[in-house]
């Protein structure tokens, strides 16, 4: 058995003793458990290097009292989401841009889909990625564009334009020894001449920069290409297992102290008390819609209920301008900078979303979200109408009494936003 702590978002954190033969996934699932979160298969723990500003999520597969006999001192795991986690398989295309990949553009982009997967998974194909990228040149704070190709074999670069005979590639990384990491949000340590850095960092380096191969994309889609790619042609099948079989194996969490749920607890069901005699709700799908539609009518209620059962102080207006902090996606009084931190780090797919007090207008809220790998930034603005308070994102075309039905109109209407809001950006304390 091992040591291993592992820090939330907030600072907070947890020490949990596990065996050497442990995934991620195993240890994601434990703390998902103590903390009474929803397993949805995108908790992910972060390899945290704060002295080199790198991190990168460990893939579910990975064992990580290994990892953690590779780290330095300084270093450690975070929990966090992540919901791009498995996107590739879900829109691949979205992901390997056709002047990118060699294949297509041998077969005049003409690949499907699956097929494209298929030939990064299959250990017997020979896939590769190519483009221009910058490097920075070692000893030096200055960067070189070279135009690359990411093979099986390793990551090479060209020493003649672009050319790809054997004679003009250079050796600059192998995927067996090494992994890729980003850099921390907001941490602009070597005079990147982009903001679409990453970073190939051998296994033995734990704390010597000189090892690292610090590297620039053109933008956003390109370097997630890379990025991806890398991670394909290292773990292959692996991934598509992990993202195929999710709960293969359960955890045994007699590692935890937390209690387990009562006999009382187990036993509760659902009831429906809407005719002279109550009954139990079998169907699970009607004793869900039966939760949706009491939440619903638990909110209209008037005087509203405090948690204890007793009536509020809170006169209905004014809850309705707080009720929303205790949801997952409210952040508070967080700075534009800090929500788009905390965007990217959980993933960057479509309709990723938090909502936070506005910075320039106390009374009013700010929705941001992620739409085709760009962060935006929608105002909610209180507007009166006889009396009573609502919010509006489109100029009071459309009302809310208040921000949680907002979120749930949002969740099944697109509206004026560029696509439906899909996935909290959750933070949870350990």
């Amino acid at each position: 058995m091992e040591v291993v702590k592992v820090w939330s978002e907030d600072g907070a954190g947890k020490v949990v003793e596990i065996p050497a033969d442990m995934t991620a996934r195993d240890v994601c699932q434990l703390l998902v458990y103590k903390s009474h979160c929803l397993d949805d298969n995108t908790w992910s723990l972060v390899e945290h290097h704060p002295i080199l500003g790198l991190e990168r999520c460990l893939e579910d597969h990975e064992l990580v009292v290994q990892i953690q006999a590779s780290m330095s001192s300084d270093s450690k795991f975070l929990f966090r989401k992540n919901y791009a986690k498995y996107e590739f398989f879900r829109n691949p295309l979205n992901f390997f841009p056709e002047q990118m990949v060699a294949w297509c553009q041998e077969s005049d982009g003409s690949i499907p889909q699956t097929q494209l997967l298929q030939n990064f998974l299959n250990s017997s194909s020979c896939p590769e990625i190519q483009g221009y990228l910058y490097l920075k040149e070692p000893g030096r704070k200055s960067w070189k564009k070279l135009y690359m190709s990411l093979r099986r074999s390793g990551l090479y670069y060209s020493t003649k334009g672009t050319s790809k005979e054997p004679r003009h590639l250079q050796l600059l990384s192998d995927l067996e020894d090494s992994n890729i990491f980003t850099f921390i949000p907001g941490r602009k340590l070597h005079n990147v001449p982009t903001d679409f850095q990453f970073c190939i960092k051998p296994n033995k380096a734990c704390s010597d920069c000189k090892e690292l191969k610090m590297l620039c994309a053109e933008d956003e889609q390109s370097r997630t290409c890379w990025m991806t790619a890398f991670r394909l042609l290292k773990y292959g099948i692996e991934l598509y297992k992990s993202f195929t079989v999710p709960q293969q194996r359960k955890p045994n969490l007699s590692h935890f102290s937390s209690p387990v749920r009562s006999v009382s607890e187990n036993s509760l069901v659902a009831m429906d008390f809407s005719g002279q005699t109550g009954r139990v709700i079998d169907n699970p799908v009607e004793a869900q819609s039966a939760a949706v539609e009491e939440g619903h009518t638990w909110r209209k209620r008037s005087p509203r209920m405090n948690v204890l059962g007793s009536p509020s102080p809170l006169h209905p207006s004014s809850l309705s301008t707080v009720i929303h902090r205790t949801q997952v996606w409210f952040h508070g009084r967080i700075v534009r900078e800090e929500a788009h931190k905390m965007i990217m780090q959980q993933g960057q797919v479509d309709g990723l979303f938090l909502l936070r007090d506005s910075q320039s207008n106390p009374k009013a809220f700010v929705l941001t979200m992620c739409h085709h790998q760009k962060i935006k930034h929608f105002q909610i603005l209180p507007c009166e109408e006889d009396g009573k308070v609502f919010f509006s994102l489109d100029d009071g075309a459309t009302k809310f009494t208040d921000l949680i039905h907002l979120v749930e109109f949002y969740q099944l209407n697109r509206g004026v936003l560029p696509c439906k809001l899909k996935h909290p950006c959750t933070a949870v304390a350990l």
